[in-house]
């Protein structure tokens, strides 16, 4: 199926690994011209710069589309709209953002400091927020339609045992969000959707699945974790025209976890 997404240009927030990246190529595989966004890493140990890059070049060799490294701190308000301007500059004016950046702390909720806390909401959905506005409002100055794909979780849905209550309420607060977004918006071109993946085989969590690779399994009802790759091509749809008919949906990508 053809997407039509060629010679549009998307941004992703938090691009340069896990399924930021995995979105990045799902796009530029359709045609599209991809702003790869990063920031930095929870622990300062890894230089999303450099890992940006690569996926750049990447892109570019693989699927012959132009695509940008662009740095921005998602939360940081000033941060999104440089980060917009760097998008055009390079490419051309953005027409599809997903939302993707996240931080996700792992404490008991009774040691939860309130800084972890209002951390995840400020990058989970006050980025999300902050990037959406932004493009609402370039698309209306301009007279355009876009898409917008909110990456939520299954967790939203389902909670946590292990310590991430933070994440999984910002999580939530994107779903209500989405389908708040979506009605503003319905009339005026600009189509808000969301996907909720289920556990996915990333830079995250390979050390522990590799260590007990049948525990993790053991969760999903499909009896393996998903790809990124797998979650990436549902995002890649709702970035189309393909899915004209649609806003407001939250898209379970869970292999089985959820099944709502």
């Amino acid at each position: 199926m053809d997407l039509k997404l060629n010679n549009k240009v998307a941004l992703v927030t938090g691009g340069s690994r896990g399924l930021g990246k995995a979105i990045c190529h799902g796009l530029a595989a359709e045609g599209a011209k991809v702003a790869v966004n990063y920031y930095r890493s929870a622990d300062g140990k890894v230089d999303l710069a450099a890992e940006a890059a690569v996926v750049v070049a990447e892109i570019e060799k693989a699927h012959g589309v132009k695509a940008a490294a662009v740095p921005a701190d998602v939360s940081n308000e000033a941060d999104v709209a440089a980060l917009f301007d760097q998008a055009q500059e390079a490419l051309g004016p953005v027409e599809v953002l997903v939302n993707n950046a996240a931080y996700c702390p792992v404490t008991p909720t009774a040691e939860t400091p309130l800084k972890e806390w209002t951390l995840a909401f400020q990058v989970n959905m006050q980025g999300t927020f902050l990037c959406a506005r932004e493009l609402i409002r370039r698309l209306q100055a301009a007279g355009r339609k876009g898409r917008i794909v909110n990456i939520s979780s299954q967790a939203a849905f389902r909670g946590s045992e292990s310590g991430k209550t933070a994440y999984d309420a910002s999580k939530g607060a994107i779903v209500a969000f989405t389908v708040s977004l979506a009605r503003e918006m319905a009339k005026k071109g600009i189509a808000v959707n969301c996907v909720a993946p289920g556990l996915m085989y990333t830079e995250m969590i390979k050390p522990f699945v590799d260590a007990d690779p049948e525990k993790f399994n053991a969760r999903l009802p499909i009896g393996r974790l998903g790809l990124p790759e797998e979650v990436a091509s549902v995002v890649a749809f709702l970035a189309s025209e393909r899915a004209s008919f649609m806003t407001g949906a939250t898209v379970d990508v869970s292999g089985g976890m959820l099944m709502r």
